[in-house]
């Protein structure tokens, strides 16, 4: 077994595949469209979803917003330099919410960036 994706529910889907593609730099693998639902699924990733879990932004199409409620976590990512990649989402207009530092109780350096519909982003940067 492995994990395949995790599902985000969005607002404004082209919005949120410009801040995943464009700021943190993930490619659009597939979209589809389900009329009859009403919905569309997105697909973005770093890489093939043979390979790799990914991101499945789902757009309802009734739907503008959503409460993120306190249940939801985050979802990581690997970096090479937190602290670089900070600075390249802030110039690409992303938003930087914890930057770039040790983690509290521990020496692993991370920072979170949000979405657009605000989900949190930890970046995590890699050891050696």
């Amino acid at each position: 077994m492995r994990i395949l994706h995790t599902m985000l529910r969005v607002g404004d889907l082209d919005r949120s595949i410009a801040f995943y593609t464009e700021v943190l730099g993930m490619r659009e693998l597939r979209r589809q469209d389900y009329p009859g639902g009403r919905f569309t699924l997105a697909f973005v990733g770093y890489g093939p979803e043979s390979e790799g879990a990914v991101l499945e932004l789902t757009h309802n199409w009734d739907t503008a917003a959503y409460e993120i409620g306190n249940g939801f976590g985050h979802v990581a990512i690997a970096v090479d330099d937190a602290y670089a990649a900070c600075e390249r989402i802030r110039a690409r207009g992303g938003k930087v919410v914890r930057e770039a530092g040790p983690m509290k109780h521990g020496t692993t350096v991370i920072a979170f960036v949000e979405d657009p519909d605000g989900y949190r982003i930890e970046l995590i940067q890699k050891k050696g």
